[in-house]
């Protein structure tokens, strides 16, 4: 019942309010966006990305807004409705002082839980991300990728972050 945009997420049905986000998350979400469009460009244009806000329904109780998502071309149809209606096939994360607990905690449990396939997680205070893939239902933390090294998807060959031109 809010309105479009609402800087609101519903997480296990409590109402959850996301203040504006740090000058470093516009700034790392900036970064992604041209990593983003150059692999889109080389890989064929297929899937969809989309950018916060941007709500997914993964139930009644959990309406969230990740950062980035992608949908495979083949579930597109399926999830992309007047909104998104089930768990997305990549979600990635900045944590701000404001959102880390749910990011790391309530928001990765309610994604593992619904299926997404890989979850990376930019930490701008620590200057590094974490990439989980759903392994039998669980994410397994397959990359720890530090400053100056390489953030490599599994789901997505050749969408590779390198860590330090985030920080720039």
């Amino acid at each position: 019942m809010l309105e479009e945009g609402a800087p609101f997420q519903l997480i296990n049905y409590d109402l959850i309010m996301s203040p504006s986000p740090l000058p470093i998350h516009q700034q790392i979400l900036f970064v992604l966006s041209e990593i983003i469009v150059l692999y889109y460009i080389q890989n064929g244009r297929r899937g969809q990305w989309l950018y916060s806000p941007q709500d997914v329904k993964f139930d009644e109780g959990n309406v969230l807004q990740p950062d980035i998502l992608y949908i495979a071309e083949e579930r597109k149809a399926e999830l992309i409705k007047n909104k998104i209606e089930g768990a997305p096939d990549l979600i990635i994360e900045i944590l701000s002082p404001s959102n880390a607990y749910y990011d790391l905690r309530q928001k990765k449990d309610i994604y593992e839980k619904y299926g997404v396939k890989e979850y990376i997680i930019i930490d701008p205070i620590q200057q590094n991300a974490d990439l989980y893939i759903l392994k039998n239902g669980v994410f397994i933390l397959e990359q720890k990728a530090q400053l100056t090294e390489t953030l490599k998807s599994l789901l997505l060959p050749g969408f590779d972050i390198e860590v330090s031109k985030l920080f720039q």
